[in-house]
């Protein structure tokens, strides 16, 4: 739900939402006290939303072949970027973080159903907690693999001692929590309530599960059921394009016909920082500076011819201070003279971490590669719907509609296609685990010395340290 909401409500109730690990009373509200009436309901399911996380994209980008991250300052940077990772690197520190989400999300499943409160409401508020508990889970089974599953409250310490669950085990819930609020979302909400997830965002993510399980193999059942997903949310008749790829990330888009979910901030009041941590470093044309802590590839840019609508809108070339023009470079070692990211730079912002464009999870140009790809593996030949679906996203950034191709070359293009159009939105990363590609891509991806040391198990990423201390029972994945 919107931030404007989420920073007045969770700021009152945050503490009341959280597990019972906090013993010191700070407010005269308890979790008897609590749970009680309606509003009680909306304020829980409002710091679930507070909770939704994974969405700054600097591990997807340098653990990829998209970015070079800023080489000095802290060391965990480059040391990730080189694949010299260990446990203690703060970059790989999702996992509390997703389990906090998914405690608040346990706790309105569990709690709701005993308020007395109009009940189509409730089951919507119950669905919507539900769909969170998917998404964190779909970001911890891809980022760790096995990882503890946990359905209930967590109320007292021991319920932190929980072991690792196996894969199928974690995906079995993620998709009967996708169905579930599948079952109850509606496909929209009042302007007032944009932002909240809707029967298109539970059918779009279970159709990003769906190709993550078909992995690399060939005839899985799981391709037509992406498929079907992918068409589902197509044929609901509420998500489109927007003529121009820079709409998509206007401030006016936030709740748009293409943003189907999302992140959404206000400017200055309760805003990100990613368009000037990921701008030019030093540049005075951000408040308080850019930071520049990664930078695209030469090999990422180059990707973009120059009637792509998309590299203008993703990069910045050059800018303008005080009647001067500086021109950056995408190899000049400087970060202060390299061409950077803008993708999500909201320039109105007067605060260093108050910029309000929205963060996208999923958007419509996304489900349309999903369906272009799926449908090409079930038919093993394009057909002429998947055909529709790239060429809505290919002629939208100004390029030329693709025909003719083979079943490989149409997989190739859709791959393409996805990197150029989903840059900075992490999907790089998961995209080339799910197709067998990782280990190759950054090997083939040396530029500024980087000589990663990849290997077959660095495609998953380490238990953070602090997580494995606070729990016995868990143990490291292999390579660690």
């Amino acid at each position: 739900m919107k931030i404007r909401y989420i920073a007045l409500v969770a700021t009152l109730f945050l503490t009341s939402c959280e597990n019972q690990l906090d013993l010191s009373p700070v407010t005269n509200l308890t979790n008897v006290t609590y749970y009680k009436t309606a509003d009680d309901a909306k304020a829980a399911v409002g710091a679930c939303y507070s909770a939704i996380g994974a969405t700054d994209p600097f591990l997807d980008l340098v653990t990829t072949d998209d970015a070079v991250p800023f080489l000095t300052g802290s060391a965990d940077r480059p040391l990730l970027w080189r694949y010299n990772i260990t446990p203690s690197n703060t970059f790989i520190s999702n996992y509390g973080g997703a389990y906090s989400g998914i405690n608040r999300s346990n706790i309105v499943i569990s709690r709701l159903p005993g308020i007395t409160m109009d009940e189509a409401l409730k089951k919507r508020y119950i669905a919507e907690a539900k769909f969170l508990r998917a998404l964190h889970y779909f970001n911890l089974v891809r980022l760790y693999g096995d990882v503890p599953v946990v359905t209930t409250e967590t109320t007292s310490l021991e319920g932190l001692a929980v072991s690792r669950d196996p894969v199928d085990k974690v995906y079995e819930l993620i998709e009967t929590d996708l169905k579930e609020a599948e079952a109850v979302l509606p496909k929209s909400y009042p302007v007032a309530e944009s932002g909240r997830a809707t029967l298109g965002a539970a059918k779009g993510i279970l159709a990003r599960v769906y190709l993550t399980r078909a992995g690399t193999t060939a005839g899985s059942p799981y391709w037509a059921q992406a498929a079907a997903k992918a068409k589902e949310v197509m044929d609901l008749g509420v998500h489109d394009l927007y003529a121009n790829f820079a709409d998509a990330f206007a401030l006016t888009a936030r709740g748009g016909k293409e943003n189907i979910f999302e992140v959404q901030y206000l400017t200055d009041v309760r805003g990100h920082g990613h368009g000037r941590g990921y701008g030019v470093r030093s540049a005075p044309i951000y408040p308080g500076t850019g930071s520049g802590i990664a930078r695209p590839t030469e090999k990422l840019f180059n990707l973009y011819s120059d009637k792509d609508t998309r590299k203008a809108v993703t990069f910045i070339t050059s800018y303008v201070y005080n009647g001067v023009t500086t021109t950056l470079s995408i190899t000049d070692p400087d970060f202060t003279k390299a061409v950077s990211f803008q993708k999500l730079w909201d320039k109105t912002a007067k605060t260093t971490s108050g910029e309000g464009t929205s963060i996208p999870i999923l958007r419509y140009s996304d489900v349309l590669l999903m369906y272009a790809e799926a449908t090409n593996e079930v038919n093993k030949a394009p057909t002429a719907d998947a055909y529709a679906a790239l060429n809505r996203v290919r002629t939208r950034a100004g390029l030329t509609a693709l025909s003719g191709l083979s079943y490989q070359q149409f997989k190739d293009a859709v791959w393409l296609e996805r990197r150029l159009e989903l840059v900075f939105e992490n999907s790089r990363r998961y995209d080339l685990i799910r197709t067998g590609r990782l280990i190759e891509a950054v090997k083939a991806e040396n530029s500024f010395a980087r000589n990663a040391t990849i290997e077959p198990f660095h495609l998953l990423m380490p238990i953070p340290q602090a997580d494995m201390d606070a729990n016995p029972n868990l143990k490291q994945n292999p390579g660690y």
